[in-house]
């Protein structure tokens, strides 16, 4: 058979994934996503999820997706322009407009769909993408879809942009891509510094705030609220997959043309179904929720701080920061896969994160913050880790 080389090629490669610590397993939840669920191993408090404001099993949410599936159906069938829109999707684009501030939005089923559909509609050959180097794989994906020159500045280094900037002038247009806040850094942007050098050089910004939206600046809209920019940025693109909900759905939201554009020519928008009309009601209630029900946010704040301030203290080393995204860094593969297996095996269920997730050498287990979470339960994770770290030779 064809496939029977291609079958040893491929285990050799799973065997080599194993071999060196970086085999990524899967568990099985039983249970609503919340601060606790049931496991295929047991009851675990979890510290992984996106799932920033508590909003994943939220009842108000739940009752509204059962009203939704009763009026609206389970789904479209097609694409948009084919089966036409439910009046809830325009309702959803209008109010993600509204709340933003921004002159247009557009849905996609998710934000991996958003950035690999944005950059080749709008950007051609004669044109430049200037990228982070730390950007996620959607972006570094929609880069690469795209024909225009590509240029990787350092992360978050403002004279290393500068320098793209430069290089690239020649260019007809420009657009300046990154994440909001960093994955697996848990970092933002210096998105006044991006602006700045994007006035100065006549490009676009684009940001990806997935991990930023509905929790961070004075109304939750983001990096881009914190920092005061959103008036500066062209694109902003996010997901109902994380803050809003945690089900899944993505947009594109900024200058109308270009999402006026984006509807025409993205091969994401156009050739796939759109959100099923359960997922848009539930966006729609938990952006009610996130707007009106702002000690969400101060918990969520309470709970981040608290926990890194007593890591800290606890000997673990913390990529500095105040976003809930806590990421203790380890290094060693292996000792951070036995470290995360220690932490699992007295219920808190957490993931080490290696490569090819994160550069060689700089593994980590990503800790998540949660409004969900109750003192009592940051303890008990943190007595965990404490004793998990001992352990392990992690901290003395």
């Amino acid at each position: 058979m064809a496939y029977t080389a291609v079958k040893d090629f491929l285990q050799d490669e799973l065997d080599s994934i194993r071999e060196s610590g970086l085999y990524k397993d899967e568990k099985i939840i039983r249970t609503p996503q919340g601060a606790e669920v049931d496991t295929s191993t047991g009851h675990e408090l979890i510290m992984c999820a996106n799932n920033y404001l508590g909003l994943a099993d939220s009842e108000e949410i739940e009752q509204a997706v059962v009203d939704g599936l009763k009026t609206h159906g389970f789904g479209m069938a097609s694409v948009r322009f084919i089966c036409g829109t439910q009046d809830i999707h325009k309702e959803l684009e209008d109010k993600i407009t509204n709340w933003f501030g921004t002159e247009a939005t557009i849905l996609y089923t998710s934000c991996f769909d958003a950035n690999t559909g944005l950059f080749e509609t709008v950007l051609g050959p004669e044109d430049a993408i200037i990228s982070d180097a730390l950007n996620h794989a959607s972006i570094i994906d929609g880069v690469r879809l795209c024909k225009a020159t590509r240029k990787v500045y350092k992360h978050n280094d403002m004279a290393d942009l500068e320098d793209k900037l430069r290089e690239t002038q020649d260019s007809r247009f420009r657009m300046i891509a990154t994440d909001g806040v960093f994955s697996m850094q848990g970092d933002e942007a210096d998105l006044v510094g991006i602006c700045d050098l994007a006035d100065k050089y006549d490009a676009m910004v684009m940001v990806d705030d997935s991990h930023a939206t509905g929790f961070l600046g004075p109304t939750g809209r983001g990096s881009v609220d914190k920092q005061g920019v959103i008036d500066r940025v062209d694109v902003i693109t996010s997901t109902m997959g994380k803050a809003l909900g945690g089900a899944s759905g993505g947009f594109t939201t900024g200058r109308k043309e270009i999402i006026d554009i984006l509807r025409q020519r993205s091969r994401p928008y156009l050739f796939s179904n759109t959100l099923a009309p359960p997922i848009v009601v539930g966006a729609l209630t938990a952006l009610d929720i996130l707007q009106t029900r702002p000690e969400l946010r101060e918990r969520l704040h309470e709970n981040t701080a608290y926990f890194r301030n007593r890591m800290t203290d606890l000997g673990f080393d913390i990529v500095p920061g105040d976003h809930p995204i806590v990421p203790i860094m380890i290094g060693d593969e292996k000792k951070n896969v036995a470290l995360a297996q220690a932490v699992n095996a007295r219920g808190v269920f957490v993931v080490a994160f290696s490569f090819p997730v994160v550069p060689r050498g700089e593994a980590r287990i990503r800790v998540q913050m949660s409004a969900a979470h109750t003192r009592e339960q940051l303890d008990r994770a943190l007595a965990v880790f404490e004793e998990a770290g001992r352990e392990q030779g992690v901290i003395s």
